[in-house]
């Protein structure tokens, strides 16, 4: 590991540690654009941009756009953008989560994106993401949105003994209806050390049965400093409490969850950042220089908050029409920009080195990957792998290949 790669990995561990959930990943992107000089912007005002400033804007608080615009900047001139995304295969927590079963409470999980799910089996597990507040003020109520995360582990995804299962080592199906439920706590210490108020009416399920466990609820309250009833709802996923960390026999490895797709996000906003650092960073810049980091790409992209989604063109007309009112401009400067999709590439694995085709084996230390695909399962063509490897070779970065077959 180089002097130059080895001191921002210091940076990225953090970013990693600090971004359990994709709203959180968005939180601290806020905060290092913050620090930069970025200026927040809304999507529900009018934008009245200036050239040569910095500017980002959220959607869904999961998903966040930081752009620059260059001194030189007029309507219609191209954007250099590097799209990423926030989220990670996870379980996240259903709408109901109370499950009471063999003398246990645990908690109602469903899983998200394409996971290996028996990997989360025997994991010190917690809780983080979003949750809903209401406040009473006077004779009136306001709502809000906060990020919790509970940092102790609170659960577990136990493995059956082997004595229950003998076949297991002969190929285990994970059923993630029924073997993926965390264990909260047992019913009867939950029951000594029950909480002295008991769910709101917020909290009540379908028939009137609860929809979480009040030691659940509890824990939540007090980590965000307030009543149980006064949670409204939630969106929580379950995360690993082990954190990220820089290891291996040479300290040249990252060990971490959520490496799909955290590492490209906190990359590319580190290189617009780095790249806007100084005054004069942007004087001779025509163009603007962008980075898109979204939310639900493991799950196809096409929310409201998803790449999928028209936040990219919405974006590029709002900027554009600040310093245009021709509606012809957008589509010229569509024409005009390049985009790098940033995701993470599989290096190839010592122990399945069939999994690669001979001539497209991505290793590590092999420098960036430009992947491939006939079925235009990625948009790369000669142009554009052209363009990128000319870019990496003046700036002397290493590239090599990865095709994705078509199964």
């Amino acid at each position: 590991m180089g002097k130059e790669a080895s001191s921002v990995v210091p940076d990225f561990v953090a970013f990693l540690n600090a971004s359990p959930t994709a709203f959180h990943a968005v939180d601290e992107s806020k905060r290092l654009l913050r620090d930069a000089g970025y200026e927040q912007v809304s999507e529900r005002e009018d934008w009245n941009l200036e050239a040569g400033k910095k500017y980002f804007f959220t959607r869904n608080h999961s998903t966040i756009v930081a752009f620059a615009v260059g001194k030189k900047y007029v309507a219609g001139n191209g954007f250099h953008i590097v799209g990423a995304h926030t989220d990670s295969p996870c379980l996240k927590l259903k709408p109901v989560t109370k499950v009471s079963k063999g003398g246990c409470l645990q908690v109602g999980v469903q899983t998200y994106g394409g996971g290996l799910w028996h990997t989360w089996f025997d994991r010190d597990l917690t809780i983080a993401g979003r949750v809903m507040i209401r406040e009473e003020n006077d004779d009136s109520a306001s709502y809000s949105h906060r990020l919790v995360r509970l940092e102790e582990p609170i659960m577990r995804i136990p493995t059956l003994a082997i004595h229950l299962d003998r076949g297991v080592n002969d190929g285990f199906k994970v059923n993630t209806q029924t073997h993926l439920i965390p264990v909260l706590a047992t019913s009867i210490t939950a029951e000594m050390n029950k909480p002295a108020a008991e769910n709101g009416p917020e909290d009540v399920g379908i028939v009137g049965k609860p929809k979480h466990h009040p030691l659940l609820l509890q824990m939540l309250a007090n980590q965000i400093g307030c009543a149980p009833g006064e949670i409204c709802d939630f969106e929580l996923q379950a995360c690993d409490t082990q954190p990220s960390v820089v290891a291996g026999a040479l300290k040249e490895f990252v060990f971490s969850g959520r490496l799909d797709n955290l590492c490209m996000s906190f990359c590319s906003l580190k290189a617009l950042i780095d790249a806007t650092s100084s005054e004069s960073s942007l004087d001779d810049e025509t163009g603007v220089r962008m980075v898109a980091l979204f939310d639900h790409e493991e799950v196809g992209s096409n929310s409201a908050q998803g790449a999928g989604s028209p936040a990219m063109f919405d974006a590029l007309s709002r900027i554009t029409s600040c310093f245009g009112s021709d509606p012809n401009l957008i589509q010229k400067a569509i024409q005009r920009s390049f985009l790098v999709s940033a995701d993470m590439a599989h290096a190839l694995h010592p122990n399945y080195m069939e999994k690669h085709e001979e001539n497209h084996q991505p290793k590590m230390h092999g420098g960036l990957v430009i992947k491939h695909n006939a079925n235009q399962r990625y948009a790369t063509n000669a142009v554009t792998s052209f363009v990128f490897r000319e870019i990496a070779q003046k700036h002397d970065l290493p590239i090599q290949a990865r095709f994705r077959s078509a199964q």
